[in-house]
């Protein structure tokens, strides 16, 4: 009976991390996004950065989920100034996105060779892994998961634990694999049609950013509104 509750506690948590993060990270929606940011990249660079990505992400996680309300509790931080410091940077880099220019294929031959070995390395945690494709969202869910996976008994807590980490790792690999076949994915739409989509993307992700800030500032109005006495 304790090994079927481990094995229960094991394979609730892992689902519990499926269905809290990948709703909200959603990689099938920033894949286009991944696209726009390594235009000129050559196939092979993608596959690299996609990869760097993907277990960024599996790390980022499970660092939170494990750590991330004791980290934040050390530095005095709260998951609302979170969401309005990840929400600005997600709004400015969808902002850019939105106004880049399309580039020629001599500018793309070009592009090919700066993303080097170094340049994706530099670009695989900041900004695609943080905060594009796991924002203030994603690592506010793994931190609240994390804070219900405890349980007073050891054995049923390393199990959810365990589950929650395995559910990481899961997450992980869908990312990479949807920006690891972007390009294959967003195909059928056609040269012109990619072009719309990418930008149509660009715009959502600029509405997503600026809703993270509201919803930041506002949880952050209403902590003030809380501290506050009372009117007399």
């Amino acid at each position: 009976m304790e090994i079927l509750a481990i094995v229960g506690a094991f394979t609730k948590s892992l689902l519990f991390v499926l269905a809290a993060v990948l709703p909200i990270m959603n990689p099938p929606a920033m894949a286009p996004t991944f696209l726009a940011m390594t235009d000129g990249a050559r196939q092979a660079t993608r596959a690299a950065l996609a990869r760097r990505i993907g277990r960024n992400v599996a790390l980022m996680l499970s660092g939170a989920m494990l750590v991330g309300s004791y980290v934040l509790d050390f530095f005095g931080v709260s998951l609302s100034i979170v969401r309005v410091g990840g929400g600005m940077i997600v709004a400015a880099t969808a902002w850019r996105l939105l106004h880049s220019s399309e580039m020629t294929s001599d500018t793309r031959s070009k592009m090919a060779d700066t993303f080097t070995a170094e340049h994706v390395r530099a670009r695989a945690f900041y900004p695609m892994t943080f905060p594009l494709t796991c924002g203030p969202g994603s690592i506010a869910a793994a931190i609240t998961v994390g804070a219900a996976l405890h349980d007073p008994h050891w054995g049923v807590q390393l199990a959810r634990f365990g589950g929650g980490l395995v559910g990481n790792l899961l997450v992980g690999v869908a990312v990479y694999f949807t920006y690891r076949y972007a390009r294959q994915l967003l195909r059928p739409l056609g040269e012109t049609g990619m072009v719309v989509f990418l930008r149509l993307s660009a715009f959502i992700l600029l509405c997503v950013g600026v809703q993270i800030v509201w919803d930041g500032a506002s949880e952050l109005v209403r902590e003030l509104a809380a501290s506050l006495p009372p009117q007399e």
